[in-house]
């Protein structure tokens, strides 16, 4: 039996890299379609799972790129809202090792701005897991609606966050004060360990991820790059190398990773509830598919997780 949906809700944004232009005096971007929920969205998807986008989607040049991407990878975009706001955009600069530092431009731009009418709709009966996280859970004013839909989810289905802090957008100190609630309505906590440091400075992972238990969550899953994940399922952990690639770009890794994680544990029928079934060794093998599709974005330019068929070919089997 196919494994249920899962429901995404979160942000796009126009990804603009820089690059090398025809004189000194102008500035080269290739803009990509991307924003961490979207990210996940496609990405689960192109796994094979059936992924629900929750979105609020402009009407410019940017939301039309990012509903041709989402369509156009299998999201089923049936309860996006058509806003009337501009588009986020990011524009990033690439390190010698690939590593993204962005700048925002997401003043009263569409992602931010939900309404309870908005959400009050979904319909979630076909919903295994809801995942959010990101800015949509901070920026205002529709944080708090998002909250809300969170812990209304929650009574029905798995719910899973990624924090992915953005300290140029939001203070992380906005974060910290709703980390505690927010892990008292997940399941799962996906992070990277650049969150960790910016929400938990100086503090080791297993301690935070004992904290984050503490407060309600369940699994907790930090990734570290090429140092792999460490995972923590109610204190008993393990970890889970990174699969070696030839790295382009990071851009998109922890949410192929998030989505890489979650389409593997839907496929085994054990979200939409509590995780009352799930053992440490569903965890491992969870987190073995999900450093696969991680790698395998890393290995191409922007924001694009692989399909599931390049996952089944030899050269990709190989690289696990």
């Amino acid at each position: 039996m196919s494994p249920r949906q899962i429901t995404v809700l979160g942000e796009c944004v126009a990804d603009a890299f820089t690059g090398p232009a025809s004189t000194s005096n102008e500035l080269a971007l290739r803009v990509l379609p991307g924003g961490g929920p979207a990210n996940t969205a496609v990405a689960l998807a192109r796994l094979g799972t059936p992924a629900r986008f929750l979105a609020r989607l402009s009407g410019d040049v940017f939301g039309r790129l990012f509903r041709a991407r989402l369509e156009a990878s299998g999201v089923d975009l049936s309860s996006a809202v058509a806003a009337p706001e501009p588009s986020t955009l990011a524009v990033a600069e690439l390190d010698e090792r690939g590593q993204a530092a962005f700048s925002f431009h997401a003043q009263n731009t569409a992602d931010w701005q939900w309404t309870d009418e908005e959400l009050a709709g979904v319909d979630l009966a076909e919903t295994a897991c809801v995942h959010t996280g990101s800015l949509a859970l901070v920026r205002e004013p529709g944080a708090a609606v998002v909250e809300d839909f969170l812990a209304a989810a929650a009574s029905r289905a798995t719910v899973s966050i990624d924090p992915n802090v953005r300290p140029l957008l939001v203070d992380p100190g906005v974060y910290r004060a709703r980390l505690a609630h927010w892990c008292g309505l997940a399941d799962i906590l996906r992070l990277s360990e650049d969150d960790l440091e910016l929400l938990l400075p100086g503090t080791p992972p297993e301690r935070a991820c004992d904290r984050w238990h503490e407060a309600g969550t369940r699994l907790v899953v930090i990734t570290r790059g090429a140092d792999g994940a460490l995972a923590s399922l109610d204190g008993e952990r393990l970890r889970v190398p990174a699969v070696a690639t030839r790295v382009v770009d990071t851009v998109g890794a922890g949410d192929s990773f998030t989505a890489g994680l979650l389409h593997h544990l839907a496929g085994r029928g054990l979200l939409g509830g509590r995780l009352t079934e799930l053992r440490l060794d569903d965890v491992a093998e969870a987190c073995r598919f999900a450093a696969r599709v991680a790698a395998l974005t890393c290995s191409v330019a922007g924001p694009n997780p692989p399909w599931r068929s390049t996952l089944a070919q030899p050269a990709a089997a190989g690289r696990a």
